[in-house]
Parts: structure tokens; sequence; C-alpha cells
């Protein structure tokens, strides 16, 4: 059972559906506590940083139907993967500006790092 459902079913004008669709584009960039407006009402939903996303177009009885998805847990992740891969990126910076240790220069690093990755490459 799912805990909430909203769904609505109209006909639209192309820029009606293009108004909607920027409206909706806008809270994606944006994130966090968004307001859509449907209809005579308006949809409160948190978005996260990060989301999955499914595209599906079918073809047939004359119709083209076109499918734009987006899901996202319900609570907040801990850590989110853009997050994640920030500080990836921040650690590895000052990895390199790290000064090598006495008596080791950094190319010596580098060449035990760069013959430890061609011993384990398989042909």
């Amino acid at each position: 059972m799912k805990d909430l459902k909203f769904e609505q079913k109209r006909s639209l004008s192309r820029l009606e559906a293009a108004d909607q669709l920027m409206a909706l584009a806008a809270a994606l960039r944006e994130g966090g506590e968004a307001e859509l407006e449907v209809g005579p009402g308006k949809l409160s939903l948190r978005i996260p940083d990060d989301l999955r996303s499914e595209i599906e177009v079918e073809v047939g009885n004359g119709e083209i139907e076109l499918e734009i998805e987006f899901k996202w847990p319900t609570a907040p992740t801990r850590t989110a993967p853009s997050q994640a891969v920030a500080g990836t990126q921040e650690a590895a910076r000052r990895r390199k500006s790290v000064p090598a240790k006495p008596g080791r220069s950094s190319t010596a690093t580098s060449r035990s790092k760069s013959t430890k990755r061609s011993t384990t490459k398989t042909p």
C-alpha cells in the first residue's frame, strides 16, 4: 500500500505543459522543500540533491506516451552521494598537497604506485 498517491489527468495546451515542466524543473534545481502548483492546489515536496530517474516512451494505438519519473527515499539520507564524491575529491586534493616524508621523493612514491597498478592489470 502506498503512503500517499496523487494523480491528476487533464488536457493541456503545449504552452501549459511547458509551464508545468518549467515549474517542476525550477523546483528540482532549487531542491529542499519545493511547492508546485497543481490544478487548484499546491503540492509540497522535499527534493533531495540526488534522485533516480526513468524515462519511458511508448508508441501504440495511434498515441505517443512519454513518462518521466523521479524517485527518492521519503526519509533524508545521512550523506548524499554528491557530497560523498565531493568529500573524496577534497581528500585526494589534500593528499596531493601533503609534503613528502624525509628521505622519500614524490616521484618515487608515484613510481611505486604506477608499478603496483601495472602489476595488477591482466591482459
